[in-house]
Formats: C-alpha cells, structure tokens, sequence
C-alpha cells in the first residue's frame, strides 16, 4: 500500500474550499488524504490534549508521521527546557499516546541534523535513542552524506535492519555532505517513509540566509521526475508492507499539486485542487487614474 501526504496541513491552500478555519483544515486534509507529517513537534513538546484532537479529526484509517522533538536529535544543543534528555523523552512519548492508542501513529520520524556523522558515538546514540522509544515505531533520516558513503552503506542499512529502525528514503539535491543519496532500501517489513524535499541545490546550503525556509524547499517536480519515482515506490513496495509519501516541497506552493500528480500516477483517486489563486494585475506605469 502506497499513501501519499504531505508535510503539515496548514499551507496547503489549493486543498480546502475556499473560508475553511484554520482549525477545521485537518478535518478537510482528512477527506482528500490518508497521511500527514506533524512538524510542529519538532519545534515545541505538542500537549497530549492537542494529539487527541488531532486524532479525534481524522479518519479511523489516517496515519500521522511525527517529527521528533528537536532536544533528541541534538538539533536543540545544550541544556534540555525539561531537564534532562531523558525527561524529554520521557515528555515526548506522553505527548504521542493519544494517536498511539488511536492506531493512528505510523512513525515517530527522527531526522537527525547535518553535523551528525557516522561515528561510533552516533551509532551509539541512535540505538540509544531506539531504546529510550521503545514500543513505537521510529523511522530514521540522515542529513550527513558519510552514512552512506560506499564503505558504509550496507552496515548502515544493516544496523537500521538490526535495531528495528524504518528507513526514512529521501530525495533531495546532491549538494555536499549535508544531503543524502537516495538509497532505495526498505530496512523494515512494515513500513518506508519516503520524503520529497525537492531539488532546489543552490537552496539546499542557504541555512544562514534570513530566508532560508523560502528556498530549501522550493522546487516543483516535473512529471518524468514523478513517473521515475512511481517506478521506484513500486521498486520499494515489492519489500515493505506500506509506503508513506511526504511532499516537503512547499516553499512555493508546489506540494499539494505534486501529491495529487503522484496519485494519479500510481492510479489512485485523487483529491481536485482550487486553482492557484490568481495574481493581481499590474497596474501599467502610464495607465493612472
């Protein structure tokens, strides 16, 4: 089974008819789309209260994937807000248990930042991190390029295969060691994330720049770069039990319409979509009123 989403439910305007509340949107998503990436988990501890009515607005067969909390990939140095890294984790797993008891959780997704290296000392933290989150399902993303340099890739799938981890494939710009090559792996028999961060390789390093958010992710995939991904989901699917597909490439608006291009692709109904909204027109220098 292949489900198609995308990152968040708030931007994505093409997809609700047009005066949907902000707080209805989830509800709306819930209709068009089977799955959704949570990222505001990442920046803040999500109240247990907000997951429940999360799940309380979605579907009996919807699939949350949520980012993990920043303090426990270490993209958050220093001193954890709650203390200590093991309250924080201890904190995270309370915030998930309404979509975990929901049947609504289909990974927890650690993505780890781009200094994290393939170290022994990282290896130790991700089976650390493994351990602290056992009994939900986690799947795993580098950012650094030495995972999966040809010396270590096959230990890397290995030891992810090993430790239970879900292999989070990623297709991104090759723009140095801060990206990934898209390795077409499954290390889990129930379950591969795929995320679609775009193309965009002149945006990709931009992190100091004031408006990196407007260019990481701004791409807009192409139908052949589409139709080479429908036969690699196949590809995928022949060794895990479920894919879950995140567009993440929004800064311009192009996710949504890139999710429903896949869809129709893979032969699935997909939701139709408002027409981008219309630019204002110019007013002509020498046409004053």
């Amino acid at each position: 089974m292949i489900r198609v989403g995308l990152a968040g439910w708030g931007e994505h305007h093409r997809l609700y008819p047009a005066g949907t509340k902000p707080q209805d949107k989830l509800k709306e998503y819930g209709k068009r789309l089977s799955t959704v990436e949570v990222d505001s988990s990442f920046y803040a501890l999500q109240p247990p209260e907000r997951f429940q009515t999360w799940a309380d607005d979605t579907p009996p067969s919807f699939r949350f994937v949520v980012k993990a909390y920043q303090v426990l990939t270490g993209h958050r140095r220093g001193i954890s807000p709650e203390g200590s890294l093991d309250a924080a984790f201890e904190a995270f797993r309370r915030s998930l248990q309404p979509v975990r008891e929901a049947g609504k959780l289909a990974a927890v997704l650690f993505q780890y930042p781009p200094w994290f290296d393939c170290t022994q000392g990282n290896v130790r933290v991700l089976r650390e991190a493994k351990e602290r989150m056992s009994g939900f399902p986690c799947a795993l993303e580098f950012r650094h390029q030495s995972w999966f340099v040809p010396e270590y890739r096959e230990k890397t799938l290995r030891f992810m295969e090993r430790e239970g981890w879900i292999h989070s494939v990623c297709d991104e710009p090759q723009a140095g060691a801060s990206s990934v090559p898209t390795v077409l792996h499954a290390t889990h028999p129930e379950l591969t994330v795929v995320r679609m961060h775009g193309r965009n390789e002149a945006g990709w390093n931009a992190g100091g720049a004031p408006n990196w958010r407007e260019v990481r992710y701004l791409y807009h995939y192409s139908e052949a770069e589409l139709a080479e991904w429908k036969d690699r989901l196949e590809r995928l699917a022949r060794q895990t039990r479920e894919i879950h597909v995140i567009f993440n490439n929004n800064s311009g608006g192009h996710a949504a319409g890139n999710a429903v291009d896949l869809m129709r692709l893979l032969g699935q109904e997909a939701p139709r979509l408002a027409d981008p909204e219309a630019l204002p027109e110019q007013l002509d220098l020498f046409d004053l009123p």
